[in-house]
């Protein structure tokens, strides 16, 4: 792959049909924390009860749930963008009806319209802006997660100024917006191939018939009840006007965004993904029992909720990660399935603690939510050895990534090898040729590392490229190195998550295989995109057992150390 670099392409040089999408996503994520500031509004306003308010979630996030177990059917079949226009147009049409609505039973109703459009929507926006963007595929994933954060965190802000002046307005806003990304998704995204394969209706629900998937999908129900617990009842005690209440949850999901891209990865690397999972549900059930200690004292439960943002951003970045490790089904089926369980915690707990509270008092569903991030531990120790099995590819359980598939013949010598690792950028072919003259030079083997990752934003995951374009990729350098009489073996490295995560899978292959050297070339990743999903460079170097080289076709091999890759980094890490 790629080490520091020179000058990098911007991940925000994007053709305008990503930027229409990307748009798009940044008012999708607004969903769920836009109405959080109006909820109180609401219920004076139509005489409705806070359990009656709830429903606003639980419609919303049931129709997401059980729509997501047969948008992968409708998107094999008319393909990506139909299925994103689609969902736009709905949920333009059920926002705009929910303003318009006059009862709390209406707005449910529409709100349950609205998390149909969304399931649609957010199926497809991540593949189609992968499958529009140039420059990478790594600026794509900067791009999508840049939307997500922005999305989180602008849109309690927004619900809380629009909510200030009506409790309409958050509605009428969405709406809006959605029509002018509608209107610029059908005027700038092309028509995307539809896929090969058609995805069966039953395959999600068939998928959870792996211990793993269903595992790991059983643990983000168990933490979705109590997140959105919180996010349903946590501002009734506040006390706090719309715009107040905006800026509490903006601050919330400031630290949520942060947390989910940038902390989030850092911390998977150093401490693997379960012990951060269980540290991180002991810290939110902790959070949560701390509200329901201090519901009475709105100071108490203002800092909690905003504190609980970093517990929560962790939290729904590693818990896509686990499911994607373990999972042996397809990354969309993977997604469908486990966004399904998800979506329904999230959606029976708002209801549940509306019945709680109305029964008892204010802070048993809060109780009831610690509760619940407590029992995710068991469920998440109960798959344990899948999940660390998928980490270090130890081959128990399930098939489990990163994997690595042979292209061409098999080495024939037991010479150490030369590695050199590439990606699909416009630069590999080069980079494979000064690795070639480097493992002439050393009287070295060959071999060519092609690197396809699986991106995991949010529930969503997409794969870089299918595994024909992967294979065509290398057996197009195994031909170009034999006409220059140079012998060489290939492979496919598949890894899941960051680019840190492939680096450290190219590490241990290399230690695997008693490498001499593994070989990469500069990055065409701009310093954003590296700090965001993490560099595979700095994992590679400091985990790799043999010397890491950078190649270059205008200048001589250079070793990578810790030392020299500060010195590379001078102005772009």
């Amino acid at each position: 792959m790629t080490a520091p670099h020179g000058k990098a392409a911007s991940p925000f040089r994007q053709p305008k049909a990503v930027w229409a999408v990307a748009f798009a996503c940044v008012i999708s994520f607004m969903g769920i924390g836009l109405v959080d500031p109006i909820l109180p509004a609401l219920a004076d306003s139509l005489h409705a009860s806070p359990s009656q308010v709830s429903l606003l979630f639980s419609s919303y996030l049931i129709v997401t749930a059980v729509a997501m177990l047969f948008v992968g059917w409708v998107s094999s079949r008319i393909g990506a963008k139909p299925t994103l226009v689609i969902g736009l147009a709905v949920i333009v049409v059920f926002a705009a009806l929910a303003g318009t609505s006059g009862s709390i039973d209406g707005i449910v109703g529409f709100r349950a319209g609205w998390g149909l459009g969304n399931a649609l929507f957010i199926a497809t926006s991540l593949a189609v802006i992968v499958a529009s963007a140039s420059g990478g595929f790594g600026g794509a994933i900067i791009l999508y997660e840049t939307a997500l954060g922005l999305g989180i965190a602008v849109g309690p802000l927004l619900g809380g100024e629009l909510g200030a002046i009506s409790w309409r307005g958050p509605f009428f806003g969405v709406a809006v917006l959605m029509a002018i990304a509608l209107v610029a998704t059908l005027a700038f995204v092309p028509s995307l191939p539809k896929p090969k394969q058609r995805t069966s209706a039953l395959a999600p629900l068939k998928a959870l018939r792996h211990r793993g998937l269903l595992t790991m999908g059983i643990m983000a129900l168990l933490y979705n009840w109590g997140f959105f617990t919180m996010l349903g009842y946590a501002p009734y005690p506040m006390e706090l006007s719309a715009h107040q209440l905006g800026l509490v949850f903006t601050g919330w999901g400031l630290l949520v965004a942060a947390f989910s891209v940038f902390f989030a990865p850092r911390l998977q690397a150093r401490f693997g993904t379960a012990p951060v999972l269980y540290a991180n549900l002991v810290g939110l059930s902790v959070v949560m029992a701390v509200i329901a200690a201090g519901v009475a004292t709105p100071t108490v439960v203002i800092v909690a909720v905003i504190v609980s943002g970093a517990f929560i951003g962790v939290n729904n970045t590693l818990t896509t990660q686990a499911v994607m490790l373990v999972s042996p089904v397809e990354r969309p089926v993977a997604s469908s399935a486990y966004g399904f369980l998800r979506f329904i915690g999230g959606g029976l707990a708002p209801y549940v603690a509306g019945k709680l509270a109305d029964a008892t008092d204010l802070s048993v569903p809060f109780y009831v939510g610690a509760g619940t991030f407590l029992l995710a531990i068991p469920v998440l120790a109960s798959g344990h050895r899948l999940l660390r099995a998928a980490e270090t590819d130890t081959g128990e359980g399930e098939p489990v990534v990163p994997s690595l598939t042979p292209v061409g013949p098999r080495a024939t010598t037991d010479v150490p090898l030369v590695i050199v690792a590439v990606g699909s950028d416009a630069k590999a072919a080069a980079i494979v040729d000064a690795a070639a003259r480097l493992a002439r030079d050393t009287s070295s083997p060959l071999e060519v590392v092609h690197v396809q990752q699986t991106a995991v934003v949010e529930e969503q995951a997409v794969d870089t490229e299918t595994h024909d374009h992967a294979r065509a990729a290398v057996t197009a350098h195994l031909d170009r190195l034999a006409a220059q009489g140079v012998a060489a073996t290939g492979q496919i490295l598949v890894s899941v998550g960051d680019h840190a995560a492939a680096g450290r899978a190219l590490a241990q292959h290399a230690t695997d295989v008693g490498a001499r050297a593994v070989a990469i070339g500069r990055s065409p990743r701009g310093p954003a995109a590296q700090f965001g999903d993490g560099s595979l460079t700095t994992a590679l170097t400091h985990t790799a057992s043999c010397t890491v080289v950078l190649v270059d076709p205008a200048t001589a091999p250079r070793n990578l150390t810790a030392a020299t890759l500060a010195e590379l980094r001078g102005g772009d890490a």
